[in-house]
């Protein structure tokens, strides 16, 4: 006879994460991000205080900010564990759609178990519900949809005997890995259920590594044999796959050139003699020339973003093919793609194998000296007192950051200035959320970072334009004790698109404070604002002042801030490629037309 204990969904939810453990022999789901609200604090709150330090529960102050927080920890230690992230049924729910969109593009792990409305519906309409007028079963969580590998509404605490495992399953499935939302009815969580006590027996789920097939292993080896030219092109999947080793004994054993998308940054150490750097519209010199006339692009865990393409005009030579080394067959046929569907480290191993000696006519050296040149000379010190440009304050970073630190950064300019001139020397030191280029990812995310590698320096670099949509998690990293080294750049607004926007014909608008309208002019003490959350914060003037704070901050018991003005204009003119954004065929600005001249002739010779 089963044998059963009697709990309620919630307290059964809980004690079932509890049991699961990944192949390491840790907690697969290490705790719970929570805020509560009527639709969650009942029943899932009651069970997360009894779990105690069983099942931690950390408070954050913004439920997109924690899922942020959550999405990095996974990041960060190569999807091995995921984190819960609890929220209540209305804006709560929602607020952390956003972060669901991101983690599916990132193709990154996390649960999020957001209240949902009465299963009984007895109340109905309850405070915070959406109703479909055409549908009675919609609910705000809905919006979830679209955005999680897997979704459950769990409107029964026995579903939960199917849905907890699926869920798990979908997590730690290399392949199908993302989001998964179990939208939790507060009535249910709160009903209790004899549970078969099998249900919480410890389980192991390990991460599979399926190799190639012989076909698809057979036909790779062939076309590498046959490429005069080929070019690496190292993604995100080389890092969770934990095929960094494999991947630089496969490119030093074949003299194959490798570049990185902003995900596979940091796969390959900067200094190696074949790392050609970034690839694409962010790309280095180097890896671009390389990349114009190869004749076999080998993409190992990339997805193939416009960025990391050229918007598919980078690749010039026309007899190139395109090979894809992924986890993900959906990824591996794309644009045509000559697929090798495998785990990374193990497709790589196989390939190593087959290819023998064989080895590929390597770039010439000077192409990477003299793209690392072009990357010192804008790193520089600047002379005089002009505002400093982004890459000069990278620069000053650089100098001052240890090798064994964590950059971190999300959307606007900083990405592409770091792409292009960050030296990453170890693995997963540059953490960079560039997929769904997601602005408020910066802090919150390296708040989860740290919590993940606590025994590493966290240096966030933002702009004042990310660090007003999102900075209230710098409280939470001094409330619980995970430092962060915050460096904030100010270029008063939207800099970055304030440069598209200008580059593609338009006039400076709406996107830097000074150009957009305003009855008070905007003055944001950035410092000030950080001090009153906890942190230590400190504006500098200048370069030479920025390094003497980084020293500082580095030294500094808690989260740290050092706020510098930069140059909204200046950008590194070095490396770089066409991107395509659509510009107007009517205007009447001259500039724009002209934009539209250049735009028109780059499409045709992308599509010739």
């Amino acid at each position: 006879m089963t044998q059963t204990i009697r709990l309620t969904a919630a307290q059964a939810m809980v004690r079932f994460l509890i049991a699961q453990e990944n192949d390491a022999g840790e907690p697969l789901i290490p705790g719970c991000w929570a805020i509560f609200g009527h639709g969650n604090v009942a029943g899932l709150g009651e069970a997360l205080q009894g779990a105690g330090d069983d099942f931690p529960t950390w408070r954050g102050h913004n439920e997109q900010g924690m899922a942020h927080a959550a999405i990095a920890y996974a990041k960060a230690v190569n999807r091995a564990q995921a984190m819960m992230v609890t929220t209540s049924i209305g804006p709560g729910a929602t607020n952390m759609v956003t972060a669901a969109a991101l983690a599916h593009v990132n193709r990154l792990p996390v649960l999020l178990v957001p209240g949902d409305v009465f299963a009984g519906r007895a109340p109905d309409p309850v405070l915070q519900q959406v109703e479909a007028f055409a549908d009675g079963t919609v609910s705000a969580n809905d919006c979830f949809r679209p955005v999680s590998r897997y979704f459950d509404r769990i409107t029964r605490p026995e579903q939960l005997l199917a849905a907890l495992p699926r869920a798990m399953s979908v997590l730690t499935d290399p392949a199908e890995c993302g989001p998964v939302t179990l939208a939790f009815c507060q009535d249910v969580q709160a009903e209790a259920f004899d549970w078969p006590q099998d249900f919480f027996a410890p389980r192991v789920w390990r991460r599979r590594r399926p190799r190639p097939d012989a076909g698809e292993l057979a036909a790779a080896v062939a076309a590498i044999r046959a490429a005069k030219t080929p070019l690496v092109i190292a993604g995100g999947g080389v890092l969770y796959s934990g095929a960094c080793d494999a991947l630089a004994e496969f490119a030093t054993r074949h003299a194959l050139p490798v570049a990185e998308t902003q995900a596979g940054k940091s796969s390959l150490a900067w200094d190696h003699p074949l790392n050609l750097g970034s690839i694409g519209v962010t790309g280095s010199s180097a890896a671009n020339a390389v990349a114009e006339k190869a004749d076999l692009v080998i993409g190992i865990g990339t997805r193939f973003q416009d960025f990391t393409t050229g918007s598919w005009a980078l690749f010039g030579n026309p007899d190139c093919r395109i090979l894809s080394l992924n986890i993900t067959g959906y990824d591996a046929v794309k644009h045509g793609a000559l697929p090798l569907v495998a785990d990374a480290r193990a497709a790589l191993e196989d390939l190593s194998a087959a290819l023998g000696d064989h080895r590929a006519e390597p770039p010439a050296p000077a192409l990477k000296s003299e793209w690392i040149a072009a990357v010192d000379a804008a790193t520089a010190a600047p002379s005089g007192n002009a505002l400093p440009s982004d890459a000069q304050v990278i620069g000053a970073v650089q100098r001052g950051t240890d090798e064994d630190a964590i950059l971190l950064c999300a959307a606007g300019g900083l990405p592409g200035e770091l792409h292009k001139l960050w030296k990453a020397s170890r693995p997963n030191g540059y953490h960079m959320e560039y997929g769904f280029s997601c602005m408020g990812y910066e802090i919150a995310g390296g708040l989860g970072a740290k919590m993940a590698h606590p025994d590493r320096e966290v240096v966030v670099m933002v702009g004042d334009g990310s660090y007003m949509m999102m900075n209230s998690e710098l409280a939470t990293s001094v409330m619980l004790g995970h430092k962060l080294v915050v460096v904030l750049l100010d270029n008063r607004g939207y800099g970055c698109i304030n440069r598209l926007q200008m580059a593609t014909g338009g006039e400076s608008f709406n996107n830097l404070l000074d150009t957009a309208r305003h009855a008070v002019p905007s003055a944001i003490d950035f410092a000030a604002h950080a001090a009153s959350m906890g942190a230590i914060a400190e504006k500098v003037e200048g370069i030479a002042a920025r390094e003497e704070a980084l020293v500082r901050a580095r030294m500094s018991d808690r989260s740290h801030v050092i706020v510098i003005d930069t140059d909204p204009l200046a950008t590194t003119q070095a490396g770089g490629h066409w991107w395509d954004v659509a510009v107007p065929e009517v205007s009447e600005r001259a500039e724009v037309r002209a934009a539209r001249a250049r735009y028109e002739a780059a499409v045709k010779k992308r599509n010739a």
